[in-house]
């Protein structure tokens, strides 16, 4: 199964975060599949490949819950059918 889930990238006390495809039973910092964004919660930037999450949201990926709240605040669900969210 494959999961839109947060990457740690950055030095400390100043992380910024990827935004990756990734295999369920990898790790945090393990190898993606694909990235797809990323988000800095220090200056509260976020860049979305939204053609790309659309592409893995219809393939089935689950986005956990931290990357699903920033993709809706980014309104990407508004561009995904509603018929499709089937999130836990």
């Amino acid at each position: 199964m494959v999961k839109l889930r947060l990457k740690r990238c950055g030095r400390k006390q100043r992380a910024i975060y990827q935004i990756v495809a990734i295999d369920v039973r990898s790790r945090r910092e393990g190898k993606g599949l694909r990235k797809v964004g990323f988000y800095d919660p220090i200056k509260n930037q976020t860049y979305l490949n939204v053609p790309v999450i659309l592409y893995f949201l219809e393939k089935g990926a689950q986005p956990t819950g931290t990357v699903q709240n920033l993709l809706k605040k980014a309104g990407v669900f508004k561009e995904f059918p509603s018929n499709q969210m089937k999130f836990n």
